[in-house]
């Protein structure tokens, strides 16, 4: 499954390339953020400022998309990651996916079965 990373830098990393991105869960939001990541074809860092604190996880992926938006306060840039490895982070987000998925299979199964209409009767048979 891609994972779309979308980062508040200017971070340039060309389509193919290996990354090792650095991973920590936002307490508030649940969501995994971005803490750094290491372009491991050229050697290349990007980390944030601040140090991290906590549990952090690391997965490998490969670059498939990268845009990087430049000017004003809104400078962002996107990556379409393919992960290679499996990741703490993913597995949550993998796992939480699935349990969507299969609620909303449930639901389709309980409209279409007929869940909601009661039982019809079958006919005295005469023998």
């Amino acid at each position: 499954m891609d994972r779309l990373l979308v980062l508040t830098a200017q971070v340039a990393i060309a389509h193919g390339h290996r990354i090792e991105v650095t991973e920590q869960v936002d307490p508030l939001t649940d969501e995994p953020v971005v803490l750094a990541l290491v372009d491991l074809d050229t050697g290349v860092r990007y980390r944030r400022a601040e140090e991290p604190s906590g549990d952090v996880s690391r997965w490998i992926g490969r670059v498939l998309e990268c845009t990087v938006t430049i000017g004003g306060p809104r400078a962002h840039t996107t990556l379409l990651v393919d992960p290679i490895g499996p990741g703490a982070t993913g597995a949550k987000r993998a796992l939480r996916g699935a349990d969507a998925a299969a609620d909303a299979a449930k639901a389709e199964a309980d409209r279409w079965s007929g869940a909601d209409r009661p039982p019809v009767e079958e006919p005295e048979r005469f023998w």
